[in-house]
């Protein structure tokens, strides 16, 4: 068999709109890779029903995120950009890979602890299982390399074993079929260098989250100028200057979180803003960054509220990337099926 290609595959959830953590974090790192990978870039909207969503406001979040997505740089025509939910094999594969996976992998799921809560005999079935359809996503296109963050690092271990059991469970027919290595990829985590970590506005010990109760905990990416300002100034801080070392921020995760922030978003090192800042007070400091976070946030805002203006520009986007991804993943599945026993 020819060698695969390297692939690349992600997505993020329309539960809530995208904030600053999710472009730091991710997006910036998915823009980068347009260049040098084969990238596909999903909605994944059968995962966000593991916890009821209202449908119309699904719908609208689907588009949202999406256009996030395009105004945050991701190009359709170099990437795949679609919604899960438009490519029947991510269900239909998740089916064969939860009869593949253990439960006992699935019990050692952190997520679903976190996710789920004290009342967990009240949890839906798919937010248990919704690790195998992860893996489904990412083995459907036989995608080699996932960006994942430290929350979703258990979650592609999962995906590796349940691949390499595949292979095992199945390994005469898979070499029957001429494949030589095994069928489905052990998908390897992509590393970028240093993730930037963004953290609650409001509390530096915790990650910035869409669902945290508090908006002014987060910078959405489609608020508005005057908006992303205040939530700047109005972030928790402590009494005391900014150091002129990194050294001097331990023990203040607020500090750290700021600064981290502007670095990320100039594009320098931590050093370098403490060489700009350092020994100066927090509220001048606040200030530049609330300039700098308007200067690159509001675009983007403003983009996105262009584009979720245009509705069915946003579904032919879908539908074509939707197109594109089948025309990987049908052979796959098809081939996925034989080597199962299954007909036709």
């Amino acid at each position: 068999m020819t060698a695969r290609r390297p692939r690349v595959f992600s997505g993020m959830q329309p539960t809530h709109t995208l904030h600053l953590g999710n472009y730091l974090g991710a997006m910036v790192n998915w823009i980068r890779m347009q260049e040098t990978h084969e990238c596909i870039y999903c909605v994944v909207d059968l995962h966000a029903i593991t916890i009821f969503q209202d449908p119309k406001e699904l719908t609208a979040n689907i588009r949202e995120v999406t256009a996030a997505y395009l105004a945050c740089g991701l190009d359709p025509k170099r990437s795949i950009i679609f919604n899960q939910s438009q490519v029947a094999e991510h269900a239909e594969l998740a089916w064969i890979l939860s009869c593949v996976a253990r439960m006992g992998w699935l019990n050692r799921m952190t997520q679903f602890k976190e996710k789920a809560g004290k009342d967990k005999e009240a949890a839906s079935v798919g937010l248990f299982i919704y690790p195998n359809l992860m893996a489904a996503d990412i083995l459907a296109y036989h995608a080699t390399h996932v960006p994942v963050g430290e929350d979703q690092k258990q979650h592609l271990e999962l995906a590796r074993d349940i691949a390499i059991k595949f292979n095992n469970d199945y390994a005469e027919q898979i070499a029957a079929a001429g494949y030589e290595d095994g069928f489905f990829v052990p998908p390897e985590p992509f590393i970028t260098g240093p993730a930037t970590r963004v953290m609650s506005l409001r509390d530096g010990t915790k990650k910035m989250s869409k669902s945290d109760p508090s908006d002014l905990s987060r910078i959405n990416l489609t608020d508005d100028a005057d908006t992303v300002a205040k939530k700047i100034r109005k972030a928790k801080t402590d009494p005391e200057p900014l150091p002129s070392e990194a050294k001097g921020l331990e023990s203040r995760p607020e500090a750290v979180n700021l600064v981290g922030i502007y670095a990320a978003l100039e594009g320098i090192s931590v050093d370098d803003v403490l060489r700009q800042f350092g020994g100066g007070q927090f509220s001048n400091f606040k200030n530049a960054l609330a300039d700098l976070a308007v200067a690159k946030v509001g675009p983007i805002g403003d983009e996105i509220r262009r584009l979720a203006a245009d509705p069915a520009r946003i579904d032919a986007v879908l539908a074509d990337g939707s197109a594109r991804a089948r025309a990987i993943t049908a052979p796959i599945f098809k081939e996925t099926k034989k080597i199962v026993g299954f007909i036709g």
